[in-house]
């Protein structure tokens, strides 16, 4: 009933699924861009079409009260990012303990314009030893899709590019709070 529901409000909103779903049990899906809060509710619909269950970060602000049933139901993982103990290592060892696990992260991290994207899918895709799925919404052709797989290989600037390239010409709801597609250098 949800996947038939979800289905019938993208196509009634004008959106067009572009899907090739991963083989894989394990993965990281970027999320991007990321511009508009519409980002997630349509993210929803996306992965309700597919019958995939799907887990995603966010800030331990939003998890307050019945929020935090709602948001854990729905995949919700809080994070408190005042404090870097150990946080990949800790979203690896959900990946080896699951039998399946899809990871959801948008690396701008923000809605706001970014100078870069943060790191964090990238390093905990290399520790869980998952593939990275491209993952996007694009607003000027109202798709939404799931592209290529890609095993990092350790150098994050080559691996960047790559990511780079696929994402330059889809765009978020909100162009101008689009920032590069690059990660900062330490």
């Amino acid at each position: 009933m949800l996947k038939y529901f979800s289905k019938t409000i993208l196509k009634l909103a004008g959106w067009q699924l572009k899907i090739n779903t991963p083989e894989e049990n394990k993965f990281i899906l970027i999320g991007a861009p990321h511009t508009s809060n519409w980002d997630f509710p349509l993210a929803l619909l996306t992965f309700w079409t597919l019958d995939l269950r799907i887990h995603w970060v966010a800030k331990k602000q939003m998890f307050r009260g019945p929020l935090h049933y709602l948001f854990t139901a729905l995949g919700g993982i809080p994070v408190d990012r005042s404090a870097s103990n150990g946080f990949i290592s800790q979203i690896a060892d959900r990946f080896d303990r699951a039998e399946r696990m899809v990871l959801t992260i948008a690396p701008e991290g923000t809605r706001s314009k970014t100078e870069y994207w943060k790191s964090g899918f990238y390093h905990i895709a290399l520790a869980a030893e998952v593939p990275i799925c491209l993952g996007y919404i694009d607003y000027r052709t109202r798709t939404l899709g799931f592209h290529q797989l890609m095993h990092p290989s350790g150098d994050i600037e080559a691996d960047m590019k790559i990511i780079a390239d696929f994402y330059q010409d889809i765009e978020g709801k909100y162009p101008g709070e689009q920032g590069p597609v690059r990660i900062r250098k330490n």
